[in-house]
């Protein structure tokens, strides 16, 4: 390990000086290395997770894996194309001043045919109001392209649920902030080492990426080396708390008095208690069942082992549809098979917030809990679950801004985290209620913010930054310390806002109805692989008939 953090070293001098030309190799022979284990880093992560060879669930694997990796390297790649020929990144869209704040377009991009493929879906990131509206990657561009002072060697400690988040992880310290790195992967998920060490070849043998497995003594040696700089983890507040404050005696009077025992960066991404608001209103049956749909997805999705996971669905006591509404998410989950319940300590979560038995502790039943009363149940909204448990909260409103103010300060000041958040609505509402909507939005403490999707799209997507909101510190992490993806890079980002309609058409392949969503995923994989209208027929032909 010594020797492998060595040679890092001396790779992040070269990436110091290397110029753009030998960054875009890297970038594609990653692109087409990722291509030839896509197939067996798909397998691997099926078979550790136990899904079925006919199950529809497959297709998560290749959304969140190398799907997922290819769209960040080609996002990526386009930027460095543009720095170089025109000195900073082009965006898809006009940036826009608005309460003092940059909002710049994000998505839909420019590449791999975005506005066919996810129309009329849109997100926009809105910027730290300091950011000129004349230079909004100066920081970024200078971090990823200039030549930093320091040459960084970076500890990434992987995330154990989602292959694509360690690959995205590291990748985005050494694209995007110039900095090689040093790989942990979660025990979890360290099946996926021979993997990595394959698609990321050419990063390796530049001197720019190692991978380590094994468990908390890898991790702290790493942290603890003179030759690493920084460290970023996603996973747990307590596992990023260990490392900062330390697991001794001392460790909340080093948190008051504000001394980490940790004397290096470090940025996070931590979790979430993901609250979705239901805003009343007057839908039609077929709007009420697609965000039904959407949020039993976000729900099953991955066996709810996501930090976006829908945790805390928001809605009015009184308004009328509730009841029925209620109804459809459990119908939907009700069709979903039970999944094997891969990751450590998840019947114990499950009986702690559903107070209901384990029965059969593989397999939990996707669990919806209507009406929960906060006082008796605080821990619904201030701790994080990770398991298949939904609660839902319904709070008193007179109208559909009331309930918007409301939703967002229970959000803000009620609920844990502030990676993510999430906003139902009719068209006829936001258009009535358009200031109100926005003035909740610009006072929300989350780094993403959903109008009708799940924000996970967000992550999937690439070029949004992906983080909590900066709102959070060292000694309240909250949902973590800076951005990952970015491939903008923009500065300063405080959040983005991931616009949909109710209904998307044609089906969404993370729908849990959707008839063949992995097909639709490797069309879309080679798609990504090599860019090309001829290869738009197919991919639409099998979403279509989804």
């Amino acid at each position: 390990m010594d020797e492998s953090l060595r040679l890092l070293g001396e790779g992040a001098v070269s990436l110091k000086e290397m110029a753009i030309p030998r960054r875009l190799e890297l970038i594609y022979q990653c692109i087409e290395a990722v291509g030839q284990v896509a197939r067996e880093w798909v397998e691997a992560a099926c078979d550790a997770k136990r899904i079925d060879k006919n199950s529809l669930a497959r297709v998560e694997e290749v959304t969140a894996g190398p799907l997922a990796t290819i769209r960040f390297l080609q996002l990526f790649g386009q930027t460095l194309k543009d720095v170089q020929s025109n000195g900073s990144p082009r965006i898809p869209g006009v940036v826009v001043k608005r309460h003092g704040q940059c909002r710049v377009p994000v998505f839909p991009t420019r590449q791999m045919y975005d506005a066919l493929l996810f129309r009329p879906m849109a997100a926009e990131t809105w910027l730290d109001p300091a950011v000129d509206a004349n230079a909004i990657h100066r920081e970024s561009l200078a971090r990823c392209c200039g030549k930093k002072s320091v040459p960084e060697v970076v500890v990434v400690l992987g995330a154990g649920n989602v292959s694509s988040i360690p690959a995205t992880d590291a990748l985005s310290k050494i694209f995007g902030e110039s900095c090689a790195v040093a790989l942990k992967l979660n025990p979890v998920n360290a099946y996926l080492g021979s993997f990595f060490e394959s698609a990321f070849k050419p990063l390796v043998d530049a001197n720019l990426f190692r991978l380590s497995s094994g468990g908390m003594e890898t991790g702290q040696h790493l942290i603890q080396h003179p030759a690493t700089n920084g460290v970023h983890i996603t996973g747990s507040i307590n596992s990023h708390d260990n490392i900062v404050w330390g697991v001794d005696s001392q460790r909340e009077q080093r948190r008051q008095t504000n001394q980490p025992i940790l004397q290096k960066s470090i940025t996070s991404e931590l979790g979430n208690v993901s609250p979705w608001a239901i805003v009343p209103g007057q839908y039609t049956r077929a709007e009420l069942w697609a965000q039904a749909q959407t949020i039993a997805s976000s729900i099953t999705n991955n066996v709810s082992f996501n930090c976006i996971a829908t945790k805390l669905i928001v809605t009015c006591r009184n308004w009328p549809q509730r009841q029925e509404f209620l109804g459809m998410i459990e119908e939907i989950m009700s069709g979903v098979p039970r999944r094997f319940a891969y990751y450590p300590g998840a019947a114990e979560r499950f009986e702690r917030f559903s107070d209901i038995p384990a029965t059969d502790p593989e397999r939990l039943p996707w669990t919806l809990l209507r009406d929960i009363d906060p006082v008796a149940a605080p821990h619904l909204l201030q701790d994080e679950s990770f398991t298949c448990v939904c609660a839902e909260l319904a709070i008193e409103a007179d109208s559909e801004s009331d309930f918007m103010f409301k939703a967002t300060e229970l959000m803000n000041e009620q609920v844990w985290g502030t990676l993510a958040a999430t906003f139902t609505l009719t068209s006829a509402t936001e258009k009535r209620y358009a200031a109100e909507l926005d003035e909740c939005l610009r006072k929300l403490r989350y780094g993403t913010i959903g109008i009708n999707q799940w924000p996970a799209l967000s992550f999937a997507l690439m070029s949004p930054p992906w983080g909590g909101h900066p709102s959070s510190n060292l000694q309240n992490a909250q949902s973590g310390i800076g951005f990952v993806h970015n491939t903008y890079l923009l500065d300063r980002p405080e959040k983005t806002i991931l616009r949909a309609p109710l209904k998307m058409m044609p089906k969404p392949i993370w729908y849990t109805s959707h008839r063949h969503p992995e097909q639709v995923a490797w069309d879309m994989l080679h798609m990504y692989l090599r860019p090309s209208p001829l290869r738009l027929p197919r991919l639409f032909w099998s979403s279509l008939t989804g």
